[in-house]
């Protein structure tokens, strides 16, 4: 799929996001914490701003779910973005978690990386996992999205994506990254990624592997 442009099999119509928001926004530099920011200010008639890498939204429908036989066979890509702008065109033209449909898990991971473990970019990786209430990680969601596009973090090329997953009680948002056996490096990224989310409750950090082996496989690194 080209960059800017959107995929030919977009979710089922009831699953996908209605027209949310004006046009693009920018990205600041960056706050006192790192953290990218957007800014309200008009982008018109300006040159775009290149991303440091090129990233692509995919969607996992419930309804879609049910009717395929193998595990992340439903994922279809959405939209793939290289710049700012072409990121906050896309961004306010999505549901919000918490507008998602019970079920659903939205992507964000980079280009020609696939949200699978058996990806060979996230074969050998893991996974950092924040839980929230049902309908309250909309903020911490957005905040994931600009700290990974922004390169605001200091071991950015090992993130691989992220993804926010909408269940009938909660929400979580996982954040995955390539080598799951760097200890330091995942203790950095997931530190960083709680200040970021200003996220006080404990992040767990998850083997792909293991995950495979046992959905209640316990976690290998917290902070």
């Amino acid at each position: 799929m080209a960059t800017g442009e959107a995929a030919t099999y977009p979710p089922p119509h009831e699953d996908r996001p209605p027209s949310a928001g004006s046009g693009p926004r920018r990205f600041s530099r960056s706050n006192r914490s790192g953290r990218a920011e957007p800014e309200n200010e008009g982008v018109a008639g300006s040159r775009p701003h290149p991303l440091g890498h090129s990233w692509t939204f995919w969607f996992d429908s419930p309804t879609a779910k049910s009717s395929q036989a193998d595990w992340g066979s439903s994922i279809r890509p959405i939209y793939t973005f290289a710049t700012v702008e072409e990121f906050w065109s896309v961004y306010n033209n999505l549901h919000q978690p918490s507008k998602l449909v019970v079920g659903a898990d939205l992507h964000c991971f980079k280009n020609k990386v696939e949200p699978k473990w058996e990806d060979p970019v996230c074969a050998n990786g893991g996974k950092w996992t924040a839980t929230f209430s049902r309908g309250k990680s909309d903020t911490s969601w957005l905040y994931t999205l600009l700290a990974m596009v922004g390169e605001q973090f200091d071991h950015g090329e090992e993130i691989c994506g992220a993804v926010v997953s909408v269940r009938a009680k909660q929400e979580k948002i996982a954040l995955w990254t390539r080598d799951a056996s760097d200890e330091a490096t995942q203790m950095s990224i997931g530190k960083q990624w709680k200040e970021f989310l200003s996220y006080s409750p404990k992040a767990g950090f998850i083997f792909h592997d293991a995950k495979k082996l046992d959905r209640a496989a316990r976690n290998c690194y917290t902070v």
